[in-house]
């Protein structure tokens, strides 16, 4: 951790935090679309997942492309973030989480992995989890948000399961490690749905206006 100034003159410490964006995906059920791209409000979803990383205070961003990436790519240049490309992004999730995890550079205290199609997701919900995650049981290592019984996401985990998931086989990503560790794993217990909404399918296109009232847009540029 890093230390700043207490109002009093005295130093505390401060959690220092790394984020992994996934939007590598070919968006094979939603008609090989990126869904990052669809538009809430005139705003991609992957700029939003950013502005709220940034409005937490996320110290360093990593954005792992893969399909689409061209595309996506534009969509973020002007973050200051760390674009990185999955060589294999037909692989699956894990390789792209893989990737990122790679990239990040910092002394980091822990890390999130974020996925970049959840519509909801603001500054203070990430606040929250990092909250959540500051006041986890003792030899807690990975924390996910849960709902209702349903795992959400984003996940927040150390940097200590950071470097043994990158030591370990090329397969096995943050929930592989929780299979094996349950007993360092823990659930963020909440009742904000915003951590279970994302976008995979047309019908999930058509719930997310259907129960919020709002309409998720693709922009000029994808095919619909």
């Amino acid at each position: 951790m890093g230390c700043i100034l207490k109002g009093g003159g005295g130093l505390y410490s401060r959690l220092v935090v790394g984020a992994v964006v996934l939007a590598a995906g070919a968006g094979e059920r939603i008609g090989q679309r990126p869904k990052s791209l669809l538009e809430l409000g005139g705003v991609p979803l992957i700029r939003r997942t950013l502005i709220a990383l940034s409005g937490a205070g996320v110290d360093e961003v990593v954005v792992v492309l893969g399909h689409h990436a061209g595309l996506i790519g534009s969509a973020v240049e002007s973050f200051p973030v760390t674009v990185v490309h999955n060589p294999r992004p037909e692989e699956g999730q894990v390789s792209s989480q893989r990737v990122g995890l790679a990239a990040l550079t910092g002394k980091l205290d822990a890390v999130l992995v974020v996925l970049a199609d959840q519509p909801l997701i603001n500054a203070q919900d990430i606040s929250a989890l990092i909250g959540a995650w500051k006041k986890r049981r003792e030899g807690v290592a990975v924390l996910y948000p849960e709902v209702d019984g349903q795992r959400g996401n984003p996940v927040m985990f150390s940097a200590d399961v950071r470097e043994q998931i990158l030591a370990g086989a090329n397969q096995a990503g943050c929930r592989q490690w929780q299979a094996r560790h349950p007993e360092q794993t823990q659930a963020f217990v909440t009742d904000n749905r915003r951590y279970c909404v994302d976008i995979d399918t047309l019908e999930d296109l058509e719930r997310f206006e259907r129960e919020t009232g709002h309409a998720l847009r693709w922009p000029a540029g994808v095919v619909a």
